[in-house]
Parts: structure tokens; sequence; C-alpha cells
């Protein structure tokens, strides 16, 4: 009786750890700093820095182009899944983002505004640590 716990028992935790050493995948997170490149774009928008951020429970984006000290920021933010979707208002137009996180350090997409749609990519600018 007493090896027949013992059996289930063990079948029951090599079960346990098999199946959750299956899920180790990590969850995508936009969190952080980016460098973004968008090439079709017009001059003074085409590269610069984009930081996605949390406050009170809600996703936030900021974006500054390169050689400028202007951020824009968005609106309508929203990350479900592995897609960061938010719209920017440059130079009185409205411009909306469609990204997708490929890895921890990429996403890319498209961004569409009156005169169509531009490839936009982004890739996490990290730090390196500190010795």
């Amino acid at each position: 009786m007493k090896s027949k716990i013992f059996t289930l028992l063990l079948i029951a935790f090599i079960s346990v750890i098999s199946v959750s050493g299956q899920n180790n995948t990590k969850k995508a997170n936009p969190l952080g700093t980016w460098k973004f490149e968008a090439p079709e774009t017009p001059e003074g928008y085409k590269s610069g820095t984009m930081v996605v951020g949390m406050t009170e429970q809600k996703y936030t984006v900021t974006m500054t182009p390169t050689g400028s000290d202007y951020k824009l920021t968005a609106e309508k933010v929203k990350f479900q899944n592995d897609s960061l979707v938010f719209s920017l208002y440059v130079e009185n137009e409205e411009v909306k983002v469609y990204l997708k996180v490929e890895d921890q350090v990429r996403m890319s997409g498209k961004a569409s505004y009156s005169q169509g749609l531009v490839s936009l990519s982004v890739v996490k600018d990290i730090v390196p640590e500190k010795k």
C-alpha cells in the first residue's frame, strides 16, 4: 500500500515539474526605453527615442525625435497580448501606431497617417550595467 502511494506521489510530482517547465516563456513586456526608426517618414521624424511606462495601471508612451527636445505624448495607449497600439498628434495630424512585440528587445509595426502607412522598427535601449 505504501509503495502505491509513493509511486502515485512520485508520478504527480514529476507531472507538475514537467508541466511547469513548459510555461517558462516570458510574457511580452513593452515597458522601458526604446530606439525607433521610421525611414519612410518626413525629415525630423525618422528616428528617436520612445519611452513606454505605466501610470495608475495605464500604459503611457512618449516619443522624442532625434535632434529635438520636443516630446510627443501618446493617447489611447493599449497593450494586449503582444501588441502595443496608440495615437499621436504630430503637427496637428493624428498618427496611429501599431507595434507587435517580437521578443524582449524588438518590436515592429506600422504608423498610419494621411499620407499612408510607414514601417516602424523599435529596439530596446539597453543600458550597460555599471561595474
